[in-house]
C-alpha cells in the first residue's frame, strides 16, 4: 500500500469500516482515540522507532510502540532472524515444538517462585486461562479484581449492574452487551492501594473467592506494604493471587515486574512484550494451581505453533542482554522531565503520571479538546504523538531531544489555545473520543 494516494485511502477506510465494526480488532488502536480524520489509520512498515503510513509519511513514533508490544523496537533485527529460521522450519506441525520447553524453562530461570507453565497467544484469553485455573483449584467462582483484564466475560461481568464498577480500571464505558446476566455478582472491583476495598470482600464473601486479579503496577506504584496485603488476604481467604502483567512485564526488569517488588502470586500472566510484536503469551504459576490444567479442559491448535515460543526466547535473551528495563526506564523519566519542564516554560497545566516505561500525560483545561490538538500539532511535525507513552529500546536520545524539542512549541501553543479559549477551533476535525464509545 506503499505510497497510495489520499483519495485511494480515503475509499479504503470508508470500506473498512462497512467491512470491519469499529475498522480495528483493537479499540487502542482506532483513529478516533486520537485525533479524528488525521490519525493515520493505515502503516506501510515499521522499523526502529519509526512508522510509515500508507501515504509514505514517516512519523517518529512517541506514542505506545505498537500498544507496548515492542520494547525492543519495530522488526527487531535479531528477533526477525529467529521468526524467519522458524517460518523456513515450518510453523506448524502434527507434532509439538521443543521450544515450547526452552521457554518454559526460560521463564522459570527468570521467576524461581513458579513451577509450571502453559501457553496462549494473546493477553485476553492467556487472563481467561489464569481464571480457569483458579476456578479449577479451588472450587469457587467468585473473582475480586483490580485494573484492567480484557474483554472476556469474567471481567465484563461486573458491569452487568449497570454501575460502571468497571469505569475506574482504565477503560470507562464498557458495555457487558452479549455477557450472561447470571453471571452478575461474580466479579467484584476494588481500588489500587486501598486494601480496606478488599478487606470488605474478604469478609462479605471471602468464602466463595477463587481468585484475587490485580495489576501489580500500572498507572502508579503500590503504597508500601499494599501489594504484600493483597497478597495476605487472598492467602488468608484460600484465594489464587493472580498477577496480571500483561502491560507491565519487561518494562522494569527482565521478566515479570512484581520481582521488582518482591512479591510472588500464585500464578502470573504475560503476553504483549513477550514476543516483540508476534503472538505470544505464557501463564506462570505454582504447580497446586497449574497442575489443573490437567484436569481442566483448556486446550487450542495454535498455541502449539513454532513462532511465538521463538519469537519470545529471542526477545527475552536480547531484553536481557542489554538490560533494556533500566533503559526503558531511563528514556521514560527523560520524557516525563520533559513534559513537565516544558509546561512550566509554557504556563500549560499538565499531569505526569504511571511509572516511567508506561508514562501518561493529561491536560488540566479542556482535556480531551487539548490533547486532540497536541496529537494534531506533533503529527504536522511528523511524530505519532498521544497522551500515552511506553518507550522502546530503539529510541535513541537523539530522537528523544527532537521530539521533547517539538513538546516545547506545541505547548507554548497549547497554552495560547487555552488562554485565549480557542482550542476547539484551532482543531482541523472532531475531539478525540474517550473509553469504548460506538463510532457513529
Amino acid at each position: 500500500m506503499s505510497g497510495r494516494r489520499a483519495a485511494d485511502l480515503d475509499v479504503a477506510e470508508r470500506r473498512l469500516l462497512e467491512l470491519v465494526p469499529g475498522g480495528t480488532q483493537l479499540l487502542s488502536k482506532r483513529p478516533e482515540q486520537f485525533a479524528p480524520g488525521q490519525w493515520p489509520r493505515f502503516y506501510d512498515r515499521a522499523e526502529g522507532a519509526r512508522v510509515w503510513d500508507s501515504s509514505g509519511r514517516e512519523f517518529l513514533d512517541m506514542s505506545t510502540s505498537g500498544i507496548g508490544t515492542c520494547s525492543l523496537g519495530f522488526a527487531n533485527a535479531e528477533v526477525n532472524a529467529a521468526v524467519h529460521a522458524a517460518v523456513d522450519r515450518g510453523s506448524m506441525s502434527s507434532l509439538n515444538c521443543i521450544e515450547d520447553l526452552e521457554l518454559a524453562e526460560l521463564l522459570i530461570e527468570l521467576h524461581p517462585w513458579a513451577e509450571m507453565v502453559r501457553y496462549a497467544r494473546t493477553g485476553g484469553e492467556a487472563m481467561a486461562v489464569a481464571i480457569r485455573l483458579a476456578r479449577a483449584a479451588t472450587g469457587r467462582s467468585v473473582v475480586a479484581f483490580c485494573g484492567y483484564h480484557g474483554w472476556h466475560d469474567w471481567y465484563l461481568s461486573a458491569n452487568l449492574a449497570g454501575s460502571g464498577e468497571l469505569d475506574g480500571h482504565l477503560l470507562p464505558g464498557l458495555d457487558p452487551l452479549g455477557v450472561p446476566r447470571e453471571l452478575t455478582g461474580t466479579s467484584l472491583p476494588f481500588r489500587y492501594n486501598n486494601l480496606a476495598d478488599l478487606e470488605e470482600i474478604v469478609a462479605a464473601r471471602g468464602g466463595e473467592l477463587a481468585a484475587v486479579v490485580m495489576e501489580p503496577v500500572r498507572g502508579t506504584n503500590p503504597d508500601p506494604g499494599f501489594l504484600e496485603g493483597v497478597r495476605d488476604l487472598a492467602h488468608r481467604a484460600g484465594a489464587v493471587l493472580v498477577f496480571d502483567e500483561v502491560t507491565s512485564a519487561l518494562r522494569l526488569n527482565t521478566g515479570g515486574i512484581h520481582l521488582t517488588y518482591g512479591v510472588n502470586p500464585d500464578i502470573a500472566v504475560f503476553a504483549k512484550a513477550l514476543a516483540n510484536g508476534y503472538p505470544m503469551a505464557a501463564i506462570i504459576g505454582v504447580q497446586a494451581v497449574m497442575e489443573h490444567a490437567q484436569r481442566s479442559f483448556i486446550s487450542s491448535t495454535y498455541w502449539t505453533e513454532l513462532i511465538g515460543p521463538v519469537a519470545a526466547i529471542a526477545t527475552l535473551r536480547q531484553h536481557r542482554l542489554h538490560d533494556v528495563g533500566a533503559r526503558l526506564d531511563e528514556v521514560g523519566r527523560k520524557v516525563q522531565a520533559g513534559w513537565e519542564s516544558a509546561a512550566a516554560r509554557a504556563g500549560l497545566a499538565v499531569s505526569v503520571t504511571g511509572i516511567p516505561p508506561l508514562s501518561h500525560l493529561g491536560f488540566a483545561d479542556e482535556p480531551q479538546a487539548t490533547a486532540t490538538l497536541f496529537t494534531q500539532e506533533l503529527l504536522d511535525r511528523g511524530f505519532l504523538a498521544s497522551r500515552s507513552f511506553y518507550p522502546s529500546f530503539a529510541h535513541t536520545d537523539a530522537q528523544i531531544d527532537s521530539y521533547l524539542s517539538a513538546v516545547d512549541e506545541v505547548f507554548v501553543g497549547l497554552a495560547d489555545a487555552v488562554k485565549t479559549g480557542t482550542v476547539v477551533e484551532r482543531l482541523r476535525g472532531p475531539v478525540a473520543q474517550t473509553g469504548f464509545t460506538r463510532l457513529a
